[in-house]
């Protein structure tokens, strides 16, 4: 199935053309206190980025580039739509970053302004002391007025609505050349130094486009924003999408209030994480096993096997109601979601798709949907987007290469990584996958990552933790080689543990770390005997501290080799 979709050119195309179509719907609903909220329709959001954007032109920002940090609000995407619609060029910043790594940013960057929430103050204060940025204007998202050298977001699109209202039209009229980097975009270097991404508004709204041909949320739907906007997904498939579409959006009060959230807000479409997903389903289950419904619900899943999704709603009504009984659509990125969570929520009649993408291709590559799905695969590529694998293995495994519109124009000021990363035009993800008959793409892993053993073999990490992570007790893991001895080259697998104390006391009645250890060993060779021999891990490490990781929560490899190595 394809929908038609509003043609755009750019993101300021997208907010004037579905301007009119939407005007009075809510775009924000915005919580002020427990039980109190506000709600910003679409027109009134849209003067908000004129009047913003305006105030940006006014301060002679025009053509530079500013920098947006904060927790998910409404805020966030109007300080990144009134910096990309006619200002300058936009650099979303991770909200999770430490002060040296936020200070090296703002300065490879070299924004003149930021727009923040309140607990980034301080710091960002000292920061632009440094005379080795370039940073002058602190905008500030939570501040009532303009005080000892801040500006006020608020008073600024005040400001803004006075010049647009005396005639200034310069952001309004400002004309956006489409194929130009206006969004610089840090990747979260899993494996190297965070490089910088170059975008533009074709990219932006090529992906946007596609999205909307494949997916059918609409003007009824509610959005709930968790992941983080800074990441090209969310901002994607949560903030534009929404808006490009007419949805209402509200924002995520954390992990632990999401199902209060789908609640209250009576959510319809949202984006998560697997390991949320893979938590939902264990409590699920072992509410069913504590209950005594478990036996019946397996009854029920196997007689409507072949019922339609709303007949299976009606059905697992109960499951339903715990994410708010109006969910239509799941979508699971950022890492490989267990087939076993998958095909539990479509049993229940709820809709969870895989989607797959990189900050480099704007994002998304490919995405199941509510019709076209094959659990395990991240769907088929979208459909502007062309996919194919180069240096294929006799399984039929190789790197999966992309070309279309979504491919980033490079990697800011390094000419060589944009040579290795795309060649003759097609994007090299890293990531090794198989495509079926009918274009379905199964990711398998990063090709960095791989583990090459004496005979050729190939061990994909990421597949092997999953099935570690099952183990109850285990919150993490991670999977290297050991050579045996520095004079031979044979590698075995072996396992790094982070464990959680209190479920293993809990469900093993294990106390010591000796006990510990050797209740998961035991675990691990079960384990082992769902695997060919070549697979089997060899040996245990175990530990409470958790691994090295991303701010976005992707396990560094290397740091986390080094420091077992050590």
């Amino acid at each position: 199935m394809r929908n038609e979709v509003i043609p755009i050119t750019d993101l300021k195309d997208m907010l004037n053309k579905t301007r009119d179509l939407f005007p009075d719907r809510p775009a924000y609903k915005v919580k002020i206190e427990e039980g109190v909220y506000k709600t910003i329709t679409h027109r009134e959001f849209r003067d908000m980025v004129n009047y913003l954007g305006t105030a940006l032109i006014d301060l002679g920002l025009k053509g530079k580039r500013i920098a947006v940090i904060s927790d998910n609000r409404y805020e966030w995407g109007l300080s990144y739509l009134s910096v990309a619609c006619g200002t300058g060029i936009i650099v979303p910043l991770d909200k999770m970053l430490p002060r040296n790594e936020l200070e090296s940013l703002i300065q490879r960057s070299e924004v003149e302004a930021i727009f923040y929430a309140n607990k980034y103050e301080d710091m960002l204060k000292e920061i632009r002391l440094s005379e080795k940025n370039k940073l002058k204007h602190l905008i500030s998202m939570d501040a009532e007025e303009h005080a000892e050298g801040i500006y006020s977001q608020k008073e600024l699109v005040e400001t803004g609505r006075k010049l647009v209202e005396n005639g200034n039209t310069e952001f309004i009229n400002a004309e956006i050349n489409p194929d130009i980097m206006n969004i610089m975009l840090f990747t979260s270097g899993t494996t190297a130094k965070s490089k910088v991404v170059a975008l533009s508004h074709k990219n932006l709204v090529s992906n946007l486009m596609d999205i909307a041909t494949v997916l059918d949320i609409n003007s009824s739907d509610r959005v709930l924003s968790f992941l983080p906007l800074h990441h090209v997904f969310e901002c994607m498939a949560g903030l534009l999408y929404s808006l490009y579409v007419g949805s209402e959006m509200a924002f995520c009060d954390g992990i632990r209030y999401i199902l209060k959230n789908l609640n209250e807000y009576k959510i319809t479409f949202t984006s998560f994480v697997p390991a949320v997903y893979e938590n939902m389903y264990r409590n699920i289950m072992k509410n069913l096993q504590a209950s005594g419904k478990l036996e019946i619900i397996k009854q029920l899943e196997e007689k409507y096997k072949d019922a339609s999704m709303a007949e299976k709603k009606a059905v697992f009504k109960d499951i339903h109601n715990l994410f708010g009984g109006e969910v239509r659509l799941f979508i699971s990125g950022a890492a490989a979601l267990d087939p076993e969570v998958e095909n539990a929520f479509r049993r229940w009649g709820l809709n969870l798709c895989q989607g797959y993408g990189l900050t480099e291709t704007s994002p998304v590559i490919g995405t199941e949907t509510f019709d076209e799905f094959r659990v395990g695969s991240i769907g088929r590529p979208l459909p502007h987007i062309e996919a194919k694998l180069v240096d294929v293995n006799e399984e039929g495994i190789g790197e999966l290469t992309v070309k279309g519109p979504n491919v980033m124009l490079g990697y800011f000021d390094d000419e060589e990584a944009t040579k290795e990363a795309i060649q003759d035009g097609w994007f090299h993800t890293g990531d090794l996958a198989k495509i079926d008959e009918d274009g379905y793409i199964f990711i398998c892993g990063r090709k960095k990552s791989v583990i090459v053993l004496k005979n050729g073999k190939n061990i994909f990490p990421e597949e092997m933790e999953a099935l570690v992570n099952k183990i109850e007790g285990v919150k993490e893991s991670f999977i290297y080689g050991k050579k045996q001895s520095d004079d031979n080259e044979d590698v075995k697998i072996y396992v790094k543990i982070v464990y959680d104390r209190t479920v293993m006391q809990d469900a093993y009645k294990v106390e010591s770390d000796e006990d510990i250890h050797r209740v998961l060993l035991e675990k691990i060779k079960e384990v082992n005997k769902t695997m060919p021999s070549y697979k089997a891990i060899r040996g245990i490490l175990i530990t409470e501290e958790p691994l090295i990781k991303t701010t976005t929560n992707k396990i560094k490899r290397k740091e986390n080799l080094e420091l077992i190595e050590q």
